[in-house]
């Protein structure tokens, strides 16, 4: 009888095979967090990693924010810098193996890249923080990256672009991670003495040591819609003053409507949005 027979297939699982009777779908659909709907990802990357649905800002990583921005032909720098384990940190894992399994994660040393190049025909310095790598924390790398980025600013006189990504200071390296907020504020101190622009780009999510240091600093701090920017966060809050917060609070519009930000520009916008601001602010550009 028919139902008793088996093909040789059958036996050796060839039948079962993934592109045998199916077609793998898994990673070609995107579900975004704030409508529930499935974009197509190859569409979602076309379209700025923006859902077409409901204007969702999806978070980019460091190097694409800076080819999104960037003309071709920049140049990444500083990405040479290493954290090392000054207090032996250990939590629910060692840190030398977080370290290590972020850099895996991301192929970069810390949660920074700094780039130079040009925004239409204005030179620009560029430093992009990588929130894939341990929430975008800032340690001592970062810092030290960021500073760089500040005093290149300085001594080449052109405009400063940071963008922000980041859950804080970084707990594994204590002191040494909070130090980095006077030294980058000191920093963009020489830089506005100099008189060179510097704009704070805040994504999503924007909070603790970095909110309350370089991020609120620009000459113009501007934001990506929906962007979470605060310093503690809404549960936080909420369990301390043990109140119900507004709605949208802590988010980019929220921040706008409060005088917080200058401007809060969609994603597809911000290249020209920047390019008209650097004209405006009269920087010197080079044919």
């Amino acid at each position: 009888m028919s139902w008793f027979k088996r093909n040789d297939s059958a036996m050796t699982g060839e039948a079962n095979a993934p592109d045998a009777r199916t077609v793998r779908t898994e990673g070609l659909w995107v579900k975004c967090p704030d409508c529930g709907k499935a974009n197509f990802r190859a569409e979602l990357e076309a379209n700025s990693q923006i859902c077409k649905y409901c204007n969702h800002h999806f978070r980019v990583d460091a190097r694409s924010r800076i080819a999104m921005l960037l003309e071709p032909g920049y140049q990444l720098v500083d990405l040479e810098l290493r954290s090392t384990d000054p207090l032996d940190f250990c939590d629910l894992k060692p840190y030398k193996k977080r370290l290590a399994e972020a850099q895996k994660k991301t192929g970069l040393n810390d949660a920074i890249v700094n780039a130079i190049g040009k925004i239409g025909s204005h030179d620009v310095v560029i430093s992009a923080m990588e929130y894939g790598f341990i929430g975008g924390s800032m340690g001592a790398v970062v810092g030290e990256t960021i500073a760089r980025a500040v005093d290149r600013a300085r001594e080449s006189r052109h405009p400063l672009i940071i963008v922000s990504a980041s859950g804080g200071a970084r707990m594994m390296e204590g002191i040494a991670s909070l130090m980095q907020l006077a030294k980058v504020s000191a920093a963009l101190g020489r830089l506005a003495g100099e008189g060179v622009p510097y704009i704070s780009l805040m994504t999503d999510p924007t909070t603790g040591g970095v909110t309350a240091s370089f991020a609120m600093l620009g000459d113009l701090n501007i934001a990506e819609p929906g962007a979470l920017i605060g310093f503690a966060g809404p549960r936080v809050i909420e369990q301390t003053i043990r109140q119900k917060l507004p709605e949208g609070f802590q988010r980019s519009e929220f921040l706008l409507q409060h005088g917080f930000l200058d401007a809060v520009v969609d994603r597809k916008q911000l290249k020209p949005w920047l390019e008209q601001t650097l004209a405006w602010l009269g920087v010197r550009q080079k044919a």
